[in-house]
């Protein structure tokens, strides 16, 4: 399995808290559209990249996609009939730990429509319910 450039242990604890609001990335910044987790959950590397790929297919070459999260966190587990001890299972797969009120993709460059739609698609790809925010400028209005 491949390891991503920006961790610093290949092997960290599974512990951590899903529970609370995200500490940051709640606004939409880049885009124009954006997909907020309501949920705290785990988003694997594969789930990220299904949704990156639905919303590409989507947009068709029109606008930009930006991603916010990233999975640096490695899960690892031991192989079936392998006995206690022994140390720390290989890694499987990396995930990205997501609390409530994280803006996940953002969009922008197209439509409301398209916008909304591409989002939506990517929504299904995921384990948590979501909401499509707009982003807001000084004001407080659209």
């Amino acid at each position: 399995m491949l390891m991503p450039k920006r961790v610093k242990y290949r092997k960290v604890q599974r512990g951590g808290r899903l529970k609370g609001m995200t500490k940051g990335g709640a606004t939409v910044h880049f885009g124009d559209w954006g997909l907020k987790a309501l949920e705290g959950s785990w988003i694997t590397a594969q789930q990220i990249e299904a949704c990156r790929l639905a919303m590409v297919r989507t947009l068709k070459r029109s606008g930009k996609i930006w991603i916010k999260v990233f999975p640096d966190k490695s899960i690892t587990s031991k192989g079936i009939g392998t006995r206690q001890g022994k140390g720390k299972g290989d890694v499987e797969g990396w995930v990205a730990v997501v609390k409530p009120g994280k803006v996940l993709f953002e969009i922008g460059g197209v439509d409301e429509a398209l916008a909304k739609k591409a989002l939506h698609y990517a929504a299904t790809k995921l384990p948590v319910r979501t909401k499509i925010v707009p982003r807001y400028q000084i004001g407080g209005e659209k």
